[in-house]
């Protein structure tokens, strides 16, 4: 058995033995007495922010505490993402099951929740993709909530994967609206010469009648990185109000704004061997035979040979291509080294990057909101929210992107409660209506992609990079013009409902939408892989969810949930592909059966859930031409959180899965030299790709997705000290052990498992604050495949031992 899976068996004995003594307990104080009591010792007890504070709407729309809600979902406040030095959304596998993400070339923009890949969602509201195209920002969380399942019908379609919910800082706390001015500022130096500065302030507004709350948040980072070429710039400005206007009437408005220059994008380490993986043993040379005749330092098209997509050679078999040659008889002088071949011990610090690439993303979100309390059990509310997405990025062995995409959506709720003896309800119905216009523009530079082409211990040159149409060269010969060039709106117009019934310690919960969906799209690509013209489409669908809970006497919540839901096919843009539209497969369903126990232990102070659940679901691949590929997952998962005193708490995050692709899987795939039946020193000039991956051997029908490790289990502790004259002391430590992973194709390259340590230490004195955090302790290479087309062919190797001071100071 695998250490992982002791581990969590461990800690399931615990959870059973602790329950087990609470069972048979005797409570000598009365409820309601105990019950006070508890919620005393657990505030007391949470000094990192563990617990949920309030109920919360997420999961279902309808205010629910987490532990007596049927479905698996983790809540990190901003508190534990501080005392857990989680700066972005890839660490939050400390804390919440099932959320290892593969590498989006180096950028987490979005999670992989049981498998696939989650949606962002800000305020309940589903924000444009985010595939690797920016960090997604969690500095200005109040709350970071990981649903795992499918959204509620309140927000709209979406997959049953899961969800990521950003909640931003508001002028409304624990107890109400601001009671009195709050604020911080921070300053942050770390290794690699990070520098980072936050700033804070809440305000209380009180104008007669009206009562209520500012809050402004703002962030600067300008940084190097452990990967040498990439230094992250980033802003963040958050702003948001809360009012009580009187006689019943409620508001929320405000926004966040977003820039980054420097999200640059990074496959990693090229070239992949398992002598690589293994002993950090790279292949070196270069390919001379092409030549920058025009001294502009990239290859443009007309140096190659051939523009565009001219002379494929079939290598063995149908769908399999050589790239990178004019004809067959220069196959082998462009795929083959031919100065500098021999090996190197390479450093991880050393990824592939060149000083043409870049990445410049703006993103604006707004959101307004409305309510009026029409009775104590009855309320209406109406809700505006936008969001606008702009990203010009170029990765130099040949994929440049100019993405323009911009969303809105109104939704208008009536919440109703009824009470008639032993049933009691909690319900809401609605409408709601979705628009979205989005252009996206890419390249695969007419087949001239190759990403083992460059020796990335030598550095980037001017024959390894590729051309792309941010220059100022004119297209054609000389110039690249967007091959792909998709205009697409598209917009959602949906009926919801969600009902919760109590009946005793009984808990049904019903939910279900119906939406109808109009699309347009039409790729006007110079080369584009897609259909001619425009193509349209209309159709409408219905989804549902359904939960069973039972709330026993001793702090236990078993439960079952069943989901079919639907979900827009887009694309990295938010857009959808003309291809998509063409064929009918624009829109895709899913379903997800889940059953589980939600615990509270302790008087309280040790909660937590273990689910099992089974989903079917669909991805899309990117490339030429997007494809739509089943996926089917079963796994457990095991969240635990234990305040086990007024100084000591834990946590422990652990989750077993197999997510298994449906054959016959037919997309777009860059593949291995040595798939093709090539060395490397005879194939890493130029690229390989099949557009039927399941022309492969062995990859003809189902095949595991190897790129997401079965198992990963993490533990943390955190202590808390009394407070002195002195001041404070504080601290957190805990390690993340990930199971092996591997590429793809057959004969794969294996990512062996590993487990990786952090730490932290903090001293407070009055109003200031210094945390002192340690990423990777004990400087683990470890790697994270690639995700999408180049998942065959790139790994993130780790970022070494990491360490950052931060100084705060509260007012």
């Amino acid at each position: 058995m695998s250490n992982q899976r002791l581990l969590m068996a461990g800690v399931s004995a615990a959870v059973l033995l602790a329950l087990s003594g609470h069972a048979f307990a005797a409570d000598p104080v009365p409820a309601d007495a105990s019950t006070a009591v508890d919620e005393i010792v657990v505030k007391a007890r949470d000094k990192a922010g563990l617990l949920e504070k309030q109920p919360s709407n997420t999961v279902f729309g309808l205010d629910k505490p987490l532990l007596e809600t049927p479905r698996s979902a983790s809540f990190v406040s901003d508190v534990t993402l501080q005392r857990y030095g989680i700066e972005t959304i890839d660490g939050l596998t400390a804390v919440s099951p099932g959320t290892y993400t593969a590498s989006f070339y180096g950028v987490p923009g979005a999670l992989n929740i049981r498998g696939t890949l989650a949606e962002n969602y800000f305020r309940g509201f589903k924000r444009i993709e985010n595939r690797g195209t920016y960090s997604t920002p969690i500095g200005a969380a109040d709350q970071i909530q990981v649903v795992r399942g499918p959204p509620t019908p309140i927000y709209g379609s979406g997959k049953v994967g899961g969800m990521l919910n950003f909640i931003p800082k508001s002028g409304k706390n624990e107890g109400g609206y601001l009671s009195e001015p709050t604020g911080e500022i921070t300053a942050t130096y770390g290794s690699y010469n990070k520098k980072n500065l936050t700033g804070q302030i809440g305000l209380p507004v009180n104008l007669g009648p009206v009562i209520g709350g500012v809050y402004v948040y703002g962030e600067a980072e300008d940084s190097h990185s452990f990967y040498k070429g990439i230094y992250p710039r980033r802003q963040t400005g958050e702003v948001s109000a809360d009012f009580d206007l009187g006689n019943g009437w409620t508001t929320a408005f405000g926004g966040m704004k977003y820039h980054s220059d420097g999200d640059v994008q990074t496959p990693g380490w090229n070239r992949l061997t398992q002598d690589l993986i293994d002993n950090r043993t790279y292949t070196t040379g270069r390919d001379t035979t092409l030549v920058d005749s025009d001294g502009n330092g990239k290859i443009t098209p007309g140096e190659t040979g051939f523009y565009p997509y001219s002379s494929y050679l079939y290598i063995d078999a149908p769908n399999r291509f050589l790239l990178f040659q004019p004809n067959a008889a220069d196959n082998l002088a462009r795929h083959t080294l031919d100065t500098g071949i021999g090996t190197t011990k390479l450093s991880p610090r050393t990824v592939y990057i060149s000083p043409a690439d870049f990445s410049k993303t703006d993103t604006n979100t707004l959101y307004f909101d409305l309510a009026k309390e029409l009775s104590p059990s009855s309320s209406i509310k109406a809700q505006l929210f936008y969001d606008d997405q702009e990203n010009k990025r170029f990765v130099s062995y040949g994929y440049p992107a100019w993405f323009d995409s911009s969303v809105w959506e109104a939704r208008l709720t009536y919440n109703f409660a009824y009470d008639a003896g032993p049933v009691t309800t909690k319900s809401f119905v609605g409408a709601s209506y979705r628009s979205f216009d989005g252009r996206r523009r890419e390249s695969y530079n007419s087949g001239m992609i190759a990403l083992d082409r460059r020796d990335i211990s030598y550095g980037a040159t001017a024959t390894d990079i590729m051309d792309s149409p941010f220059s100022t060269e004119p297209a054609g010969v000389t110039g690249m013009d967007w091959e792909n060039d998709n205009s697409s709106t598209w917009t959602q117009s949906g009926v919801f409902f969600t009902s919760d019934i109590y009946l005793g310690a009984l808990n049904l919960m019903l939910g279900g939408r119906y939406d109808d969906y109009d699309v347009k799209s039409q790729d006007t690509g110079l080369y584009t892989f897609q259909v001619a013209g425009q193509q349209k489409d209309s159709k409408g669908k219905a989804t549902y969810s359904a939960s069973l809970s039972y709330k026993t006497p001793i702090g236990v919540l078993p439960y079952i949930t069943y989901a079919k839901a639907s979900a827009l096919e887009m694309s990295q843009a938010g857009d959808i592909a003309a291809s998509l539209v063409a064929n009918d497969s624009w829109l895709s369903d899913s379903d997800l059966a889940e059953a589980g126990v939600k615990f509270q232990l302790l008087k309280g102070t040790l909660v937590g859930s273990l689910s099992a659940y089974r989903q079917n679901r669909t991805q899309l691949t990117s490339g030429t031409n997007p494809t739509v590929q089943g996926t089917r997952a079963k796994g457990v998962e095991l969240e635990v959180r234990w305040l086990a005193s007024e100084h000591f708490s834990f946590t422990f995050a652990g989750n077993n899965q197999h997510t298994t692709v449906k054959g016959p899987d037919h997309s777009f795939q860059y593949i291995p030299a040595y798939t093709a039946g090539f060395s490397g020193v005879n194939g890493y000039g130029g690229g390989f790709v099949t557009f039927d991956f399941s022309s492969l051997p062995g990859r003809g029908g189902d095949y595991a997705y190897g790129l997401i490790p079965h198992s990963v289990v993490s533990l943390y502790g955190a202590y808390t000290g009394d407070p002195h004259a002195w001041g404070r002391l504080g601290g957190t430590l805990g390690a993340t052990m990930v199971s092996k992973t591997s590429t793809l194709v057959q004969d794969p390259i294996v990512y062996p498992k590993y487990t990786v340590a952090n730490a932290s230490i903090y001293y407070e004195y009055g109003p200031y604050t210094a945390t002192f955090n340690v990423d990777n302790l004990l400087d683990k290479l470890y790697f994270t495949p690639d995700a999408d087309s180049y998942a065959n062919l790139g790994a993130l190797p780790s970022k070494g031992r990491e360490w950052r001071l931060t100084l705060a100071r509260k007012f």
